[in-house]
Parts: structure tokens; C-alpha cells; sequence
């Protein structure tokens, strides 16, 4: 951000569009100023003089354009004095008609009264900057915008409540403390005191190792949690794929004809299964095929393949395997990262397809007998896609999850700081070298807070917000 933070910045705070109402926000040591030419409080009272997070009925006026304080619109406003407000600053929020051309005058004419327009997460990061959040919460507060599904929306409240600011910090609390004592013991070596045994410093680390490793444990579901996942819908032509894919999204999205090799193209859609996210992919039958449009379309078919995290193999359940079937099983073989479920499908019809012709089942493989022409056994399918990818009690356990890749790595990066010093207390090694490798376990942890951070992350982080937020 290039902007300096001592401004004032406006910025319209509601979605772009025509709307009932639309909110227009100021902030900074100058917000109540270089408002109170625009605002005229219906009570008399001038805005500066205004009681702080009281609604007020007033007129907007224009004072800086050709037509000296012609009416822009009428409002209710609000003061929010620093630092009870949302980025630690005076903050006016003006709440207007919402139209495009209006929020659009009112911030020209902020702006000419001496305020700047905000860059994108701006108010985020002064509230960052001013101490009201911390960097997990100012992340959380995106999450919290772009939450997807009720699952999704949990976990981003609870980061936004400091759930896993609080785990952070009660670890590098405790790293802090022993890298106290150890740094003690550097300083006063030759007065042959003992600050802290090595058994009190062993089960220091465990308790740390322990809590990180935790953490990590489940980065995966909350990773998929909050971002979802994409699952591809593989088979070769007329076994039920976009069957399957009007079945799960209720609707007819895909055709669906006798005739082999309708879907030529990959078809998305975005729907809620049990809480996640899924990008499914309706993908064109797999087979050999001297059709150059059926190539290319089996040519996607394979590319959707490779970037799922998650294949839906369907199988027609009213006949043997074929050749086809059993080339497209030997292509995603057990042991590779993608999770498979292998769909049954055409319940209504009688089966001849050999259970025993199918792939185990395991903790990365699935078997759900269905029909997409009746809607039988789409229930359990959708059980059994989440079951595939998050543990079945982990939003009943009281477990934060990490939801953020940049967190990931700031904890497996703390990991291998600590596996480092735990090494290196066991060799008995110099006491240097152990605070060298506390020090980075402490400012890795410190990255994912802000305690420890640096303008390129949180560049990084603040850009992909909106203007107004």
C-alpha cells in the first residue's frame, strides 16, 4: 500500500450495484472535520458536536461544487470516535440511498474536501496497525465475507474471535520464557548458575511440539473447509455422469441423452455438500474415440482429472466392468493424493456389476451405490464425500483449525525450529545454538499473529480485500 496511514481515507463500504441502502465510510483524524462541510445533522447540533455511536437523521450537502450546498441526499449518520471504532480512528459512516451515481458524488465530494480514496483492505489494516486485530482476525474478517457454507462461516468467527490467536500466543508465551533462560544462562555462564534443568527445558519443548503438531494435524479439513474442493466426474460416455451432476445440484444443468459422447466440454458448478464447498466438474466420457471433437473433449476430460482433489468414478452398475471402466481405474491407482469414490450408479436397474471387480475401500477410497434417474442412495454419496475429507466429529471437537496455507507454513516452519532445538538439547549442544533455533520457532509464530511481520506480507494480505473493508 502506498498511501500514507496519517490520511484520511473515504471509501463506499456496500457491494457495487443499485441498492436500498449504501454506506459510505471515513476514517481518520480528520473523518469528523472534513465531514461535518457535507453533513447537516437534523437536530441542529454540528456533527463535531455529536454524541459518539449515536445515529443521526441529517441532509448531505455538497459545499465544494458549482452549486454551493446543493441537497446530494439524505442520511443517517454515525460518529465513531477513536478508539472505540473499527480501525482505532475517528470514523463517520454516512448511510445513504444506494445508488451508484450518489455514493459515487458523496466520496468526489470527501475527497475534494481534503480526504483520499482508500486502497483495497485499508481499514482492515489501520485496524491492524492501530491494535484493534491482530493479523489472524484481519484475515478472518475476508474469511468471514467469503464464507461459502455454514462450516465455513464457523471457523472464520471463531479465528475472528481470537481462537487461534490465543493458541499462537499461549505457545510463543512459552517459548518465550524458556528462551529467557536459556539467553539468562548465556549471559551468566561463568557464575555457575543453573537457570532451568534440562528436563524443565524438555517438557517445555514437548508441550510446544505438541500444541504446534496439533495444529498441523488438521490443517488439511481446514484448509477444505474454508476453501472448499474441486471433485471431477469421471466415467466413460453413458454411465450417468451429468446425471449424477443434475441429481446433486437439483436441477437440469447437463444434457443428458442415449446418445454416447453428449458432453463434449468440462461443465462446473459450485454447490454445498455437507458443510464443503465442492467445484464439481462434469467431464466428457473417457474413451477411445476418432472424433477430434470427442478427443478434445476427453483431452479435458484427463486435465480436469489431474487437478481434483477429489474423483467421483462412475460406474455402470447394470453390467460388468469394461475394458474402458478398468482403464480409466488403473489410471488413479491407491496411494496418490486425489481421494476416490467409486459411484455405483443405475440402482434401479438389475446389477451385474461384480462388487469383487471393484478396488478395496479404504481411508482414500469409497463405494456408493446410487441411482442419478431416481435420486436413491444420493444421501449416503453425499455422507460419503465428506467422510472422505474431514474427520466425521472434527467440528463437534473443540479444535481450532488452521485455514490459511501462510499459517500452515509459519507452523511447520516452527516444527522444524523446535525438532532443531530438541536435537540440540539432546547432544547437550551450546546454549547459542539453542536460542538461535527458539528464536526462529518464536518468529514464525509471530508471522501468523503480526507480532513478527513485514510490508511485503501484509501487502500480500490486505490487497485481496475490497475497497471499503
Amino acid at each position: 500500500m502506498s498511501g500514507p496511514l496519517n490520511d484520511t481515507i473515504c471509501a463506499i463500504a456496500t457491494p457495487p450495484g443499485e441498492g436500498g441502502v449504501g454506506i459510505v465510510r471515513v476514517s481518520g483524524e480528520k473523518a469528523v472535520d472534513i465531514a461535518t462541510g457535507l453533513v447537516v445533522l437534523r437536530s441542529g447540533v454540528p456533527l463535531g458536536s455529536s454524541a459518539s455511536h449515536v445515529l443521526h437523521h441529517a441532509d448531505l450537502l455538497d459545499p465544494t461544487g458549482s452549486h454551493r450546498n446543493a441537497p446530494l441526499d439524505e442520511a443517517l449518520v454515525v460518529v465513531m470516535r477513536a478508539p472505540r471504532s473499527y480501525t482505532g480512528e475517528d470514523v463517520v459512516e454516512l448511510q445513504c440511498h444506494g445508488g451508484a451515481f450518489i455514493l459515487g458524488t458523496i466520496c468526489d465530494t470527501l475527497v475534494r474536501a481534503g480526504a483520499r480514496l482508500a486502497e483495497p483492505g485499508e481499514f482492515t489494516k489501520r485496524a491492524f496497525l492501530n491494535g484493534r486485530l491482530d493479523l489472524a482476525q484481519a484475515e478472518a474478517v475476508l474469511d468471514t465475507i467469503r464464507a461459502k457454507t455454514a462450516g465455513s462461516l464457523r471457523i472464520a468467527q471463531e479465528q475472528l474471535r481470537g481462537a487461534l490467536s490465543r493458541e499462537i500466543g499461549a505457545v510463543r508465551e512459552t517459548l518465550i520464557g524458556l528462551l529467557a533462560h536459556v539467553e539468562a544462562g548465556i549471559d551468566f555462564v561463568e557464575e555457575d548458575i543453573t537457570f532451568i534443568q534440562t528436563a524443565e527445558l524438555a517438557a517445555g519443548l514437548t508441550q510446544a511440539c505438541d500444541a504446534v503438531g496439533g495444529l498441523l494435524a488438521h490443517g488439511r479439513e481446514g484448509l477444505i473447509l474454508r476453501e472448499g474442493v474441486t471433485a471431477a466426474i469421471l466415467g466413460r460416455p453413458n454411465v450417468g455422469k451429468s446425471s449424477l451432476l443434475n441429481a446433486l445440484l437439483k436441477t437440469d444443468r447437463a444434457i443428458v441423452t442415449p446418445i454416447p459422447g453428449t458432453t463434449r466440454d468440462v461443465l462446473e458448478e459450485v454447490l454445498n455438500i455437507r458443510g464443503i464447498p465442492v467445484r464439481l466438474l462434469d467431464t466428457a466420457g473417457i474413451r477411445e474415440t476418432t472424433d477430434p471433437v470427442e478427443q478434445e473433449g476427453v483431452k479435458r476430460s484427463r486435465a480436469a482429472q489431474e487437478q481434483a482433489d477429489l474423483l467421483l468414478i462412475v460406474l455402470d452398475g447394470s453390467m460388468p466392468l469394461t475394458p474402458e471402466d478398468r482403464a480409466l481405474l488403473e489410471r488413479v491407482p491407491p496411494g496418490m493424493d486425489q481421494k476416490r469414490l467409486l459411484v455405483v450408479n443405475k440402482a434401479d436397474l438389475p446389477g451385474r456389476l461384480d462388487p469383487a471387480a471393484l478396488p478395496p475401500a479404504g481411508p482414500d477410497c469409497a463405494v456408493s451405490r446410487i441411482s442419478a434417474k431416481t435420486g436413491a442412495g444420493l444421501d449416503e454419496l453425499r455422507d460419503r464425500i465428506r467422510a472422505l475429507l474431514i474427520s466425521p466429529d472434527i467440528e463437534a471437537r473443540e479444535t481450532v483449525l488452521v485455514t490459511h496455507l501462510r499459517h500452515h507454513d509459519a507452523l511447520r516452519r516452527t516444527l522444524d525450529a523446535l525438532t532443531a532445538v530438541c536435537a540440540s538439547v539432546k547432544a547437550r549442544a551450546a546454549g547459542e545454538l539453542i536460542a538461535m533455533d527458539l528464536r526462529a520457532a518464536i518468529d514464525a509464530l509471530g508471522e501468523i499473529t503480526g507480532a513478527v511481520s513485514t510490508d511485503d506480507i501484509l501487502d500480500r494480505i490486505f490487497r485481496d480485500f475490497c475497497i471499503g473493508k
